[in-house]
């Protein structure tokens, strides 16, 4: 006898088709920035509707496999960090918005990530890193009174921080941390009236790293992220 279970479900065309076009990519025979075959092409080799067609390509392009401009024919993408953290972030929008849990892991992360940062920023740090700091941190006071444009020079001093690592997916995901507080909490990333703590936090954070000593910017990052954050809490309940 055979043992029970759910009903096997019927796969759709558009899955094979997708399958075949993800293999053409995964093997080679497409590259980035080649262009795919035209729908009807397509739907010739593969003997299979418009329908099943569209929604595989559609399918890829959420992905962040392909790119479907309109009036012209898809291509296979070309590779992106940024492209690929835009991917996460439609999942990670959905979970902010429903999961309160994920927004305690979200801050737990990005102190995590935020301390090791500005580590390997003590250790790697030259002068014009320095220079770019400081250019970032006058502009963000230029902004004081401006709080869109003070916050995104906020999320622009900790990208700074992430690219001195040299590596860009580390920056990549400093800026992806950073805009989903930002995007869905912000009252966690600034709150009026915090702009000079915030401003002092930060050079703080730079003098640490000006003196190469990791242990120093890890301690004032750590005071940043925590202790100005219960700072901005309390503000914003007076």
């Amino acid at each position: 006898m055979l043992p029970s279970g759910p009903p096997i479900q019927k796969r759709k065309l558009s899955d094979d088709v997708r399958e075949r076009l993800l293999s053409m990519i995964e093997s080679g025979e497409t590259r980035p920035g080649d262009v795919l075959p035209s729908e009807r092409e397509l739907m010739e080799q593969m003997a299979v509707g418009r329908t099943a067609i569209r929604e595989a390509m559609q399918a890829l392009e959420r992905t962040g496999l392909i790119e479907i401009r309109h009036g012209e024919r898809a291509r296979v993408a070309e590779p992106s960090v940024g492209r690929m953290v835009d991917q996460v972030s439609q999942s990670m929008k959905h979970l902010l918005l429903h999961s309160p849990a994920t927004l305690e892991h979200l801050k737990e992360t990005r102190l995590a990530f935020e301390l090791e940062m500005v580590r390997v920023a003590a250790r790697r740090v030259s002068d014009s890193d320095i220079r770019r700091l400081e250019a970032t941190l006058r502009d963000q006071a230029a902004a004081v009174g401006d709080l869109v444009r003070f916050r995104i020079l906020d999320g622009q001093f900790h990208r700074d921080i992430a690219t001195i690592s040299g590596n860009p997916i580390w920056a990549a995901l400093s800026d992806a941390l950073f805009h989903w507080l930002n995007d869905f909490h912000v009252d966690l990333v600034s709150v009026p009236g915090a702009e000079q703590l915030t401003l002092a936090e930060h050079r703080n954070v730079i003098a640490a790293i000006q003196k190469r000593s990791p242990d120093q910017a890890e301690a004032m990052m750590a005071d940043h992220l925590n202790r100005a954050n219960d700072l901005y809490r309390k503000i914003s309940r007076k």
